[in-house]
């Protein structure tokens, strides 16, 4: 008898297994905010990560229609001496590519650890930067490759992305508003290997260049957040980013009149986005169909990845709208 009663409970400890394994979550269910998605070529499937706010654990999810999701699974956790003494306290802006045959993540790392002199009634000016680490396998496990951000030491960054330029890989970059008060978007050349930066930093604009984006008026500053480059049908380089307009969290488009990095960096006067949702980032499905994800509403609580189908005029970007509406 206690025999068909182990086997019976062992049979629903299977089957209970197998439906957990099977689970997944509708996306309007899912709570994170600087949404990344990234169409992995090889397992044709998309992995979407984002951050929760402070914590050392990185969590994503993988589907095959961008409408259900499996997970969450933890894809990254901070080591204790990620940067040797300096303690990481929260990782921020998530952002994977696929390059060369390897996954790379750029993340965001934030400490407590003071960087230089505060001003009187300032945010903390701390140790924050964005660092890249390697895989070979989307999910993990990435490694680093330096025990130090990317990004100069001495300087507030965030929100790290990839681009390729004539061959050569550069990171893109916002150099933090709290430091510098008008926030910028910067670019730094890489190995090849994307192991560390080469050079210097160069600028490419400030927060203020946009004529939709708004000063705050606690600070009297300008916020720049989430840059995401990407070339037009029409040959245009463009870079959307993220800072405050009239409705709240704005996604804005900024063209390059080279067609090159360098600039100078033209803001369309327009934002592409106005409804206090950002931090957003382009791809393009495995049927060809370009898509936007954001986070939004941005505010704290709320936050959840909203996709768009978007449109590329090859003049500019335009949300045609919102997916599975």
């Amino acid at each position: 008898m206690k025999s068909k009663i182990f086997i019976a409970i062992t049979i629903l400890l299977s089957v209970f297994n197998l439906r957990a394994k099977d689970t997944t979550t509708p996306i309007d269910e899912i709570m994170m905010r600087d949404v990344c998605i990234l169409p992995a070529p090889v397992s044709q499937k998309y992995y979407m990560i984002g951050s929760r706010g402070d914590g050392k654990v990185l969590q994503g999810y993988s589907s095959k229609d961008l409408v259900h999701w499996q997970g969450p699974k933890t894809f990254y956790e901070v080591p204790n001496d990620l940067w040797g003494d300096t303690t990481v306290v929260g990782i921020w802006a998530p952002e994977m590519h696929y390059y060369k045959g390897k996954y790379y993540l750029f993340l965001t790392f934030n400490t407590e650890n003071k960087l230089c002199e505060q001003w009187h009634n300032w945010l903390p000016r701390v140790t924050r930067g964005s660092q890249i680490l390697v895989s070979d396998s989307p999910t993990g496990p990435f490694k680093r490759m330096q025990n130090r951000p990317t990004t100069p030491v001495d300087m507030m960054t965030l929100d790290g992305t990839l681009w390729v330029e004539d061959g050569d890989p550069y990171m893109v970059f916002c150099h933090e508003w709290v430091q510098i008060k008008d926030g910028a978007i910067k670019y730094i050349k890489l190995k090849d290997d994307l192991s560390k930066a080469i050079g210097d930093p160069k600028h490419m604009m400030d927060g203020s260049d946009a004529k939709w984006a708004e000063e705050s008026s606690q600070y009297h500053s300008y916020i720049t957040d989430g840059p995401y480059l990407y070339r037009s049908k029409s040959g245009k380089l463009f870079m959307i980013w993220t800072s405050y307009g009239e409705q709240g969290y704005t996604v804005g488009l900024a063209i390059s009149e080279s067609g090159k990095l360098k600039g100078p960096w033209k803001q369309q006067d327009e934002p592409i986005y106005n409804n206090n949702g950002g931090h957003g980032m382009l791809f393009k499905t495995f049927e060809g169909h370009l898509m936007m994800v954001i986070h939004g509403p941005h505010e704290d609580g709320k936050r959840q990845p909203l996709i768009f189908k978007m449109k590329d005029t090859g003049k500019t970007l335009k949300v045609v709208k919102k997916f599975l509406q």
